[in-house]
């Protein structure tokens, strides 16, 4: 990384940083926050004496009903947009009957569950909520509540007609392949067993929420629960945000990561006493959100927010664009100014070192930004940010770094250490016992690295080969949505394509991808969507000659959940060219007419 202090130069004033001393700074806050354990500091929810964190407060208990036993089009596992996106696609391509399975009560996925005060996107509206254009409703503001967001999902599936077989409350435990039919055997935990021609895998990432292991928990008698699972009758919320019955309440907010950053301004007003209890302190930037004008919208040519989202993607993940048509924050991350500064120098000199002297001039901005607006100099110092600009995901907002001037909000700041334990009436930090009668845990969710199992489906293709099986020894994909001897079968998500931080952009493309795959084996039929073993080939040779070995930068990171608690997996299976690169490669697929690299005779025809 170097060892002498290097000079950029910035117009006429030119500016000296001290790189080696910069780095070690970044290095004795990671240090204070590596744990041997890694993702073992936390317990997962899904069962054990957690449990009860993860129980649905969104809808009443399911429904006796019938067991189903029928037969289907397509099975899609995950109501969340990538879900939801797909099923439209295939709505759009002919398909009647489209099932959907998934244990929430209702669509939306992660917005079904995040209903806290405060809650909202932190990508602009207009470019993240998917089908904007044919759903025809527009977003309130640039950054849609989380409300608003799950009343797309609900007008999405309404619009295109997927709720008509869906199954809520509903996990699916299982989907076998069968030869001799050629179809898929879905079993569920609610004792379904029924055939599907396709299956669609779109669980997601961020699976159910995580706590921290905390010596003591156990013992503590106030109240407790997860931002994800939002108590709303303990706290009086109604949607609108806010926490009225907690306005004679000592509350503590564990986090304060993009949820915590949301939650706390929301909440501060209405409570008696807030402590906001912090590991790390997040990079936080402007937000300036405001309501969407209608006019607008009308004003927009067919196809605007495909464009809006093209342009999005080249200023964040390339080198600008003539117009910065979203102009937020997240155009202004530190890698995509380094990238331009870049582009601007006819891409001399040293790309590392220009990106990160950009990421030090933008995490300095940042850092002056919290000392600007925080009056008390000591918790000025504890909120600023010392790491890498993407080590942790960008926050933003106008409204967090001010709560900490209300006189009913206490900085918890513990040092990089985290709780050292409860007691009976509240918590303990760096010695200090902090009397609170409720707990909230903004401290994220479950991540499931392994892209076999993520969907906690067991998946047994062809000759009884199960997908762990398979991918054993790393992913093998066509595009990361198909793999051969597991016919019909579709992945969305992140295995072997693209990513973003408009991930619903990266969804949408997925959706179109399959369900136009899909469509030529409608239109030609006696034909099943298998990948040959040149093309799969091909594919994963892509992935590694393509390959961005980001370890080492993730490696200095402070651990969060970027860089898996300080223990940054060695190989990437994300297409190391960037979103611009492969939507252009899916597209160029397409109009080539390539699909007989996935498409192979049934053996029934």
């Amino acid at each position: 990384m170097g060892s002498t202090p290097m000079t950029q130069t910035r117009s006429t004033e030119e500016t000296t940083v001290d790189l080696d001393a910069v780095r070690t700074r970044y290095r004795l806050e990671r240090d204070k926050r590596l744990r041997p354990d890694g993702l073992g500091q936390y317990v997962f929810t899904n069962s054990g004496e957690f449990e009860s964190f993860s129980r649905d407060p969104w809808s009443d208990a399911p429904a006796t009903r019938e067991t189903v036993h029928d037969d289907v089009d397509v099975t899609i596992v995950g109501t969340g947009f990538g879900g939801l996106v797909a099923g439209a696609y295939l709505r759009k391509a002919g398909l009647e009957k489209i099932r959907f399975a998934d244990p929430a009560g209702d669509v939306g996925g992660t917005w079904y569950w995040n209903r806290y005060p405060g809650i909202a996107c932190d990508v602009e509206s207009l470019i993240y909520l998917p089908l904007l254009e044919e759903v025809d409703v527009l977003p309130t503001r640039k950054y849609a509540s989380g409300e608003e967001i799950r009343q797309h999902a609900i007008a999405l599936a309404k619009k295109f007609e997927l709720y008509r077989d869906a199954l809520f409350h509903t996990a699916v435990d299982s989907a076998e392949w069968n030869d001799e039919t050629e179809r898929w055997t879905v079993k569920t935990d609610r004792g379904d067993e029924f055939v599907s021609r396709y299956v669609i895998l779109s669980a997601g990432l961020l699976l159910g929420p995580k706590l921290p292991i905390v010596p003591g928990i156990e013992n503590y008698k106030g109240h407790m629960f997860h931002t994800s699972r939002w108590d709303q009758e303990y706290t009086g919320s109604d949607g609108s945000g806010g926490a009225p019955k907690l306005a004679d309440k000592r509350v503590a907010v564990v986090g304060t990561g993009a949820t915590g950053v949301q939650l706390v301004p929301a909440i501060a007003p209405d409570v008696k006493e807030l402590f906001v209890v912090q590991r790390t302190p997040s990079a936080i930037d402007t937000r300036d959100d405001e309501p969407l004008d209608a006019e607008f919208w009308k004003a927009q040519p067919a196809g605007w927010q495909g464009q809006r989202r093209d342009n999005f993607i080249q200023i964040v993940h390339g080198t600008g664009a003539a117009e910065n048509l979203v102009g937020d924050k997240w155009t202004d991350i530190a890698p995509a100014r380094g990238m331009r500064q870049l582009a601007a120098n006819g891409f001399s000199g040293d790309p590392a070192l220009t990106i990160e002297l950009a990421d030090y001039e933008k995490m300095e901005e940042l850092r002056a930004r919290v000392a600007e607006i925080v009056e008390d100099s000591d918790t000025a110092a504890k909120l600023q940010p010392w790491y890498r600009h993407m080590c942790k995901r960008p926050a933003f907002s106008d409204k967090y770094l001010q709560s900490f001037n209300r006189e009913n909000v206490t900085l918890v700041d513990s040092d990089g250490q985290g709780i050292e334990r409860f007691t009976e009436d509240g918590i303990v930090v760096l010695g200090v016992e902090y009397k609170v009668d409720v707990v909230i845990f903004a401290t994220g969710y479950e991540q499931n690295s392994n892209p076999a199992t993520r969907a906690n489906v067991n998946i047994v293709g062809r000759e009884g080969t199960t997908l762990s099986e398979y991918w054993s020894d790393g992913l093998r994909t066509v595009h990361g949505w198909v793999s051969r001897g597991f016919p019909n079968l579709f992945h969305i998500g992140f295995t072997q394509n693209a990513h973003s931080v408009n991930f619903s952009h990266i969804l949408e493309e997925q959706g179109k991808h399959i369900s136009s795959a899909v469509a030529q084996a409608e239109k030609l039929g006696g034909v099943l969507v298998e990948p040959t073993e040149d093309a799969e080939d091909a594919w994963v040779q892509e992935i590694v000659e393509r390959r961005v070995d980001a370890s080492e930068f993730s490696a200095e990171c402070t651990p969060g959940y970027y860089n898996a608690e300080g223990k940054p997996r060695k190989v990437s299976q994300h297409f190391g060219g960037g979103p611009i690169e492969f939507h252009e490669i899916l597209a160029r697929w397409r109009e080539s007419d390539r699909y007989s690299e996935v498409l192979r005779p049934s053996n029934r025809s």
